[in-house]
């Protein structure tokens, strides 16, 4: 075959010496088809199918503009023609666009008379919207007034909420016509402003459509509207809130002083009157709304501080306020009048306590109370004021005489703990050195545990060493109020109310259900819609990281039980119970539903228990079994690893009765404190009879299976130990030794058949390991007989491998040679046509000059002749 390409190259080769224009007609069609075939291939063809053109998102009969091609223009001009436009931006795609499309839709229905909805798909790549905005998650609703805006909404995309929205930018201001509506305006807990513009002088005063421009920056700020913006026009109303000048702007507060816009140190301007008013106005009730999305909004309000979590059905479109709602704010307006604290259960027969340093000690604390007496002395005087200057032995006179009784009728000693001045001794009194207060006698409600004692145990109402309050204000359940709770307690509460069909899974979080939870709407008599009975009430301590649930019991209002609910937690000694939130161990329900035949049949025994919440104390505190408890998380790697030890632990221990293997997954289920681990993986064992000595697995040693059981068998619970009470059996063979002897002899009894059975599976898995094994050593020959034929074979392809090669290499030099060659040989043709051209050439030339010569010898001898 080599033989016939060297003498097709010569042949070729030999054509191209003899007819050099061939040569050149093949160069130049090469150098064409290489063109062609570039600019050909230098574009890759599209393999992936063009996108559809975009379609309407809005259904024909929606009132709705639809501008499905992103034609983000004709938006200024829909615009210009209503005097309240909404502007949908939607993705085709996204689920968020398609849930909110109907609400949407039903939303335009009910306003489209008087809002002109446009819906523009800003996802398109060839529509102006996605060239001129970078929206990063859709879909986005931008309402504008006029020409203020856009206005963005941030809250649910559910009908109502999107019309409340729609509705207070339509209507952002309440017109005040008599002095009736505005005492009912300002009596709502919420923020209001009231601004006084005359329309006598003009038809529209100057700075109206400032005060107007600055309700629409409350909103853009809060879309809930929680700032109420009215107006007020006439002169004799707006006496009835001392407004008198014209165009001034109120701030009515509840708690502090109202305030007036100071024109002369800031400007009139709407940024500047809602950053006035978002500066002082006052928030005693918080709604909040978490977007359902991965956001840190809890976290952020719950970070400052404890929070009363109140999920309350919410209608935003009801024309009535909520009376629920309504008590809870009064609750809450009570609990920050600080300034309203009502001393009048103070009369003259109260006692005045005076705590102070006794002169021997620096620890030792007494309490002194005297009687107050005389017709002179009011409420007023029961404050105490005490000047830090006072020092020394005198202390405690010089203390009283500025407390209680204006003139000390005679010098008071300190004398014993029994004596009649000195009421209370304390021994101990850390961290703080010393604290005032004037007190009352308060009986809180007993919880279960001292219920029990009776009802004739004295109790001394306890006050915080931290603060200087009366202890007459001090939170107990039972008190007379809670108005001014808020400046008495270092435990100061946030009020939050969320939409209970909104955020019930957060609730559910927090430990509702629909069975063990009061309803807080049944108080307010208004008919619910299903959700009512849903409502829930929490405070959650971010801080300590607990928090407790309202159980409100049917004989009480729903104001009590809140006000007992809050002081109990504002109480230096709270009653309340950290609630314990877990999951609900449905396969162990399901074994208990079914007959004990039945459950014998399935599973005598599970291999290892898991526990929950609910079944942790039971399972754990069984005084007659080991619970070798397995702390995990399903986060865990290192939990996962031990996984398959612990199984064997179990198979092993599985024909111990007294031994229990039970894990518990601290990520999901709340445990008491006191049962909580540091890390995990963590493995703790309580023995039998003495769970108050449980033991940890060391730390520094590894997690295997023979030291798993050495643990347990060193630290397990036996029969001798003190908290084993002795059976009437054992009393019935004897007494003394030979009973505790005998019971030890049983037990040991029962050890080694434990341990039989145990060798007797650990031989059976002995032996199917042995088998197991063997099968593994003839599958490893036949694998290694396989290897070993593969290897020879590989050799063999591979010296095939190297001879091919060696033989291609060997053509390609021989081509090469051949290539060479005939670059010579074209070389040489090309010389030997410029000499032949040369010769011819001299050829020519002589033959001319012989012809010449010729003619001219002609011409001499005619010339002769």
């Amino acid at each position: 075959m080599l033989r016939r390409v060297r003498q097709s190259l010569r042949q070729v080769l030999f054509l191209m010496a003899r007819r050099p224009d061939l040569l050149c007609g093949a160069i130049v069609l090469g150098v064409l088809l290489i063109l062609a075939v570039k600019f050909t291939c230098s574009r890759a063809k599209n393999v992936v199918a063009a996108a559809r053109p975009p379609v309407r998102f809005f259904s024909a009969e929606a009132p709705v503009v639809d501008l499905y091609l992103g034609q983000l223009d004709q938006v200024e001009r829909l615009r210009s023609m209503a005097e309240v436009s909404l502007i949908f931006f939607y993705a085709p795609w996204c689920a968020h666009s398609m849930a909110a499309r109907q609400e949407v839709q039903q939303v335009a229905k009910k306003l489209a008379r008087q809002v002109q909805f446009v819906a523009v798909n800003c996802w398109w790549s060839q529509g102006k919207c996605r060239r001129q905005n970078r929206f990063y998650q859709y879909p986005i609703i931008h309402l504008f007034y006029r020409r203020f805006g856009p206005i963005e909404y941030k809250g649910p995309f559910v009908a109502p909420y999107v019309e409340s929205f729609i509705l207070r930018v339509i209507t952002p201001l309440t017109y005040l016509p008599s002095r009736a509506t505005v005492e009912e305006f300002l009596s709502y807990h919420e923020p209001r402003v009231v601004g006084f513009f005359q329309f006598n002088s003009s038809p529209q005063p100057p700075g109206y459509i400032t005060y107007l421009s600055s309700a629409l920056q409350a909103l853009k700020r809060d879309y809930r509207g929680v700032v109420r913006f009215g107006v007020v026009t006439n002169k004799q109303v707006a006496e009835a809130i001392s407004l008198k000048e014209d165009e001034t702007v109120y701030l009515h507060r509840r708690l502090n002083s109202s305030l007036i816009f100071p024109r002369r140190e800031r400007n009139f301007t709407s940024e500047a009157i809602c950053s006035w008013v978002f500066e002082h106005h006052e928030t005693v009730l918080q709604w909040m709304q978490p977007p359902g999305t991965k956001s840190r909004l809890l976290e952020h309000e719950l970070t400052k501080g404890p929070a009363l979590l109140l999920f309350l059905p919410h209608n935003p479109l009801g024309s009535k306020p909520n009376p629920i709602l309504q008590q809870i704010a009064d609750i809450a307006v009570r609990y920050h009048s600080c300034d309203n604290i009502n001393h009048s259960s103070l009369d003259k027969n109260s006692l005045c306590c005076q705590s102070v340093l006794l002169p021997e000690s620096s620890t030792n604390v007494c309490e002194v109370c005297h009687s107050l007496s005389g017709p002179s002395l009011t409420s007023s005087s029961i404050r105490c004021s005490f000047p830090s200057a006072a020092q020394g032995g005198d202390v405690l006179q010089f203390y009283l005489r500025h407390c209680c009784l204006h003139q000390l009728p005679a010098p008071m000693s300190i004398k014993t703990s029994t004596s009649e001045g000195c009421s209370n001794l304390l021994n101990s009194y850390s961290p703080f050195s010393q604290y005032s207060a004037c007190c009352r006698k308060v009986e809180p409600q007993l919880n279960e545990s001292q219920a029990k004692e009776g009802p004739d145990v004295q109790r001394v109402p306890l006050t915080p060493p931290w603060s200087s309050i009366p202890p007459s204000s001090v939170p107990q359940q039972g008190g007379d109020g809670i108005t001014g709770l808020r400046c008495q307690t270092n435990r100061t509460l946030r009020f939050y109310v969320l939409d209970v069909a909104l955020n019930w899974p957060l609730a559910v979080r927090l430990g509702a259900t629909g069975n063990r939870t009061a309803s807080l709407h049944q108080e307010a008599g208004t008919p619910g819609d299903g959700s009512s009975d849903r409502s829930f009430a929490a405070i959650v301590n971010l801080k300590d990281e607990v928090h407790y649930v309202l159980h409100r019991s049917p004989a009480t209002t729903l104001t009590e039980s809140l006000e007992a609910f809050i002081k109990n937690f504002s109480a230096p000694y709270s009653l309340l119970q950290r609630h314990l939130v877990g999951e609900e161990n449905r396969k162990g329900g399901e074994e208990e539903a079914r007959r004990p035949d039945e459950r014998q049949r399935i599973s005598p025994r599970p291999l290892i228990t898991e526990l929950t919440t609910s079944s942790f104390l039971p399972s754990v505190m069984d005084l007659q079994k080991d619970v070798l408890l397995f702390y995990y998380t399903q986060w865990c790697g290192f939990c996962s690893v031990l996984n398959h030890i612990i199984i064997q632990l179990a198979r092993l221990l599985q024909g111990n009765s007294t031994i229990t293997v039970a894990r518990v997954n601290v990520a999901r289920n709340d445990l008491p404190w006191e049962f909580m681990a540091d890390h995990v993986p963590s493995i703790l064992l309580f023995p039998r009879y003495r769970k108050h000595l449980s033991v940890k697995f060391p730390d520094d040693l590894p997690i295997t299976l023979p030291n798993l059981l050495h643990f347990i068998l060193q630290h397990s619970g036996s029969v001798h130990d003190a908290d084993k009470p002795v059976t009437s059996s054992v009393n019935a063979n004897g007494s003394g030794p030979s009973a505790i002897l005998r019971a030890e002899f049983l037990a040991l009894k029962r050890e080694v058949q434990a341990l039989h059975h145990a060798r007797e599976r650990l031989s059976q898995q002995l032996a199917q390991l042995w088998r197991d094994n063997r099968r593994l050593t003839f599958d490893t020959r036949n694998l290694e007989a396989e290897n070993g034929e593969l290897q020879r074979e590989m050799q063999s392809l591979e010296e095939q491998h190297q001879e091919k090669s060696r033989q291609l290499g060997e053509a390609v030099r021989r081509l090469q040679e051949l290539a060479d060659t005939s670059e010579n040989l074209l070389n040489e043709n090309t010389l030997l046509r410029i000499l032949l051209r040369a010769l011819k050439d001299r050829t020519e030339a002589r033959e001319q000059a012989e012809v010449e010569r010729k003619e001219a010898e002609q011409k001499r001898s005619h010339m002769a002749s």
